[in-house]
């Protein structure tokens, strides 16, 4: 189970890394918060804490899409 739990973080990390995204004005946060839980999940991956790394990364993705679906940011897709 454990390592089904890294490989699914690092999956879900390297879609997120790939995905081109800039805050529209006024929205930074956004932005800010997305690459925050980013390079916290890689943080945590590298320590071995995989729930931690696994729910940054979900979190990355929730101010990703709720980002993208209220306009607060402009993604490529």
């Amino acid at each position: 189970m454990e390592e089904e739990l890294r490989e699914e973080t690092i999956k879900w990390l390297e879609r997120i890394k790939k995905k081109k995204f800039r805050a529209k004005n006024g929205f930074e946060d956004f932005e800010r918060n997305i690459r925050a839980y980013i390079s916290d999940s890689e943080y945590f991956l590298r320590k071995n804490d995989l729930i931690r790394a696994f729910e940054c990364v979900v979190w990355a993705w929730a101010w990703l899409e709720i980002g993208k679906e209220y306009g607060f940011l402009e993604v490529e897709e």
